[in-house]
């Protein structure tokens, strides 16, 4: 169940409810579940050109897991870590970028667009987002035979 009981933190009497952000404002309490952080962080990582796909954490790492979709899985199993307080984030993120496409740049990417959409959906703050880049996608008829080899006489090398 998502269902969880609201405690006072004795340090500043704000509300915690665990797995979640809770942001108090005068006219009501609204509950941002750590699920909810994640799938926006996962749908934010997707959007970027050179990301081919988010990668599983853990012994999860299965072709069949690799076929279900953002909205349907646990966001553990498709390779997105939150942790969330009451006013920040912190996102860890496994990708495999495209080939060709320049690592520095996609990570770049990510950040910002991880960072915005959860600031501006949430009003979480992003403190970090770390991105493990695991592999490399090279599209389909691009890497079909690699060329021979040119064969050399002597040292390659001096």
């Amino acid at each position: 169940s998502d269902s969880a009981v609201a405690t006072t933190n004795g340090s500043d009497g704000s509300l915690t409810i665990p797995g979640s952000s809770v942001i108090v404002g005068d006219d009501g309490k609204t509950v941002v579940h750590n699920q909810v952080v994640a799938k926006i962080a996962g749908l934010a990582v997707q959007e970027i050109e050179g990301v081919h796909r988010l990668v599983p954490y853990g012994p999860g790492q299965t072709v069949s897991s690799f076929a279900k979709t953002i909205t349907r899985s646990s966001m553990h199993e498709l390779g997105v870590n939150v942790e969330v307080g009451q006013k920040e984030a912190a996102v860890d993120v496994r990708i495999v970028t495209s080939y060709g496409a320049s690592i520095p740049a996609v990570a770049d990417g990510v950040r910002r667009n991880v960072s915005d959409r959860i600031e501006s959906m949430t009003g979480l703050k992003v403190v970090e987002v770390n991105i493990d880049v695991v592999d490399l996608y090279f599209p389909e008829g691009e890497d079909d035979e690699a060329p021979p080899m040119p064969s050399f006489d002597g040292p390659r090398v001096h």
